[in-house]
């Protein structure tokens, strides 16, 4: 809601800048893409291993 009414402000402000930001936010969403892939990929990973070293700990604490 913040980002429509940012863009509301643009579009009053400075209208063609506004449409120009339309029309780019799909190309750069898509660009930034796999970045955002690869940072969900890397924190499964750490949770993994996070998970792995406190498997004993937490089998040991349920008696």
């Amino acid at each position: 809601m913040l980002t429509f009414l940012l863009w509301c402000l643009l579009f009053v402000i400075c209208w063609p800048f506004a449409l120009i930001a339309l029309i780019l936010y799909p190309f750069v969403w898509l660009l930034l893409l796999p970045f955002r892939l690869l940072g969900f990929a890397v924190d499964l990973s750490f949770s993994f291993v996070r998970n792995l070293f406190m498997l004993p700990f937490t089998l040991a604490g349920k008696r």
